[in-house]
């Protein structure tokens, strides 16, 4: 049977432990320093007490008239026994200079030998000794009484070490007590210290914790998405390499601290950014990509920050349009097929009827008006992705009841685009321009799309000009048509103001300009100039449906 081994204190218990052993430790040294410190300035102030109180006697006048008397005891006794109770001293003894007690506490011991050293006072000097006596060991101080030039007598003044001891636990007691007191509070301070940090670290301990802070770098260079935290003043605080990739900021560039708005990104995209509020699923163009934008709020009390979730759905929009292109396309050839099967069951209907000729004649008209409407757009742009577009886009438009021509003033020959402006960003600015020209046009009279595709005589530039019969545009306005999310349109597919956002975006991409002007007819003109020149770097793909 396996014993459940304890589990690693937590990084807040282990450091509690540690101060708490620290400030004990700290605690018990500066007790004890200051223990042998105190005992050895008491000892020296019980000796400097001493002397004071024995020169006080030695030159006392009644001290020396009582020496001179028959019986120095009789009076001396009284006269010690009165300075040992006013001064705070252990003992006072007078005696000659052979050493012969006069006073003593004992006086038991008055008339005996003096119990010590009493060289120096003899050759005229006061010193201090530590000796044990009739009274025990005792810091002592020997001084001289003179008469005259004579030394008349002896006086000792000392304190017991035990008394001096005494008051050195006195002190010490002080002490503890006040060593205990820093000691509880540090260790409420410490206590509360590291519960707030147990509350920041959940109890981890430091494994587990280093563990954490691996699979935290781990995940956050794997997930491919963008991961962007801000901090309570939206500057970056932490960043993610799929973050640095979307948003198009250098690998090897420190932007950790920086402001959201020091980064360079679209005016839109720094604004969601920077807004308080949380942002949902919210599309953003930077100059290559189509992002999805989510960022939730940090808080606990107050803004701590926020933390954004950046997905590239630059692929999927170029899918959808593919997408919606295909569908165009499906829906086209449903109802040509459907015309076809009607002119079909003309042409048999005039066989059986027996009328051939008339049959032979009605299928040759409706051949050669296809074949003139496929001569003309093949003739005038002999590109095959732009003339695949525009043949599909011609039968839409029909479908739709709206008439699309392409202009007599259109060539542009096979071979001449470069290999860096691909068909997919032809397809994402001609066909959003065709399908909001459409949709503009119909319903008015005589609807009509103009669309012109031609290069300049010298070969430098790329023009793609659609124009329709529809309201127009408000000149103050037109700024605001390339805005993301602007649409005219119920919101839902095909309606989500983003076709002429990415329509921006590809020919930004590729140096180019995009205006709006009011045509003759007083629709639209959208003029789209594209520099044919080869670009370094890869070109990424967007497309997307009207606005």
């Amino acid at each position: 049977m396996r014993l459940p081994l304890p589990r690693p204190r937590s990084l807040a218990g282990q450091l509690f432990a540690m101060q708490a052993v620290l400030l004990t430790v700290v605690v018990a040294g500066y007790a004890l320093a200051t223990y042998l410190s105190h005992r050895s300035e008491a000892e020296e102030a019980a000796g400097r007490q001493a002397a004071s109180v024995a020169r006080s006697v030695a030159d006392s006048p009644s001290v020396r008239e009582a020496i001179r008397s028959t019986d120095p005891s009789a009076r001396l006794q009284p006269y010690a026994v009165a300075v040992v109770r006013d001064t705070d001293v252990d003992f006072v003894t007078i005696m000659d200079p052979q050493g012969i007690r006069w006073t003593h506490p004992d006086p038991a011991q008055i008339g005996l030998p003096f119990q010590g050293h009493t060289g120096p006072a003899l050759q005229g000097r006061t010193f201090t000794e530590t000796y044990t006596g009739t009274l025990g060991p005792s810091v002592r101080a020997v001084t001289p009484v003179r008469d005259g030039d004579r030394i008349v007598g002896l006086v000792s003044a000392g304190i017991r070490v035990e008394e001096i001891g005494r008051r050195v636990q006195e002190q010490l007691a002080a002490l503890l007590a006040v060593a205990a007191g820093a000691l509880g509070l540090g260790a409420i301070g410490t206590y509360v210290i590291n519960a707030r940090l147990r509350r920041h670290t959940h109890g981890m301990n430091a494994t587990e914790l280093s563990h954490m802070h691996d699979y935290h770098q781990a995940a956050l260079h794997a997930v491919r998405e963008g991961l962007l935290m801000l901090d309570g003043q939206f500057r970056v605080a932490l960043i993610n390499d799929g973050g640095r990739e979307l948003l198009g900021v250098d690998q090897e560039e420190d932007v950790v601290g920086r402001s959201v708005a020091e980064l360079g990104l679209p005016a839109p995209l720094t604004g969601a950014l920077l807004a308080s509020e949380p942002r949902v699923d919210e599309v953003h163009l930077t100059a290559d990509r189509v992002l999805v934008v989510n960022t939730s709020p940090v808080t606990g009390g107050q803004r701590r920050g926020s933390v954004v979730t950046l997905r590239d759905v630059t692929e999927l929009q170029s899918l959808m349009g593919e997408l919606d292109s295909e569908r165009g396309f499906t829906q086209a050839l449903r109802s040509q097929a459907h015309e076809a099967a009607n002119r079909l069951h003309t042409v048999v209907s005039l066989i059986e009827l027996g009328r051939a000729e008339e049959a032979v004649e009605f299928a040759t008209a409706e051949l050669e008006l296809a074949q003139a409407l496929t001569d003309q757009v093949v003739a005038a742009v002999s590109e095959p992705v732009l003339a695949a577009l525009l043949l599909g886009k011609t039968a839409q438009a029909n479908e739709r009841g709206v008439e699309l021509v392409v202009s007599p003033d259109s060539r542009l020959d096979d071979g001449l685009l470069p290999g860096a402006l691909s068909s997919r960003d032809l397809v994402t600015i001609l066909g959003n321009l065709i399908d909001n020209a459409v949709d503009a046009a119909q319903g008015g009279v005589r609807p009509r799309v103009t669309v012109t595709a031609l290069t300049e005589e010298d070969g430098s530039e790329l023009v793609l000009r659609v124009g329709d019969t529809g309201p127009g545009v408000d000149p103050d306005r037109a700024e605001e048509l390339f805005r993301l999310g602007y649409t005219t349109k119920p919101s839902g597919p095909g309606g989500r103001g983003l076709g002429l956002a990415l329509v921006r975006q590809a020919v930004s991409r590729h140096g180019g300009t995009l205006a709006v002007t009011s045509g003759e007819d007083g629709g639209a003109v959208f003029d789209v100039r594209i520099p044919l020149r080869e670009t370094a770097g890869a070109v990424v793909n967007g497309a997307g449906g009207a606005v």
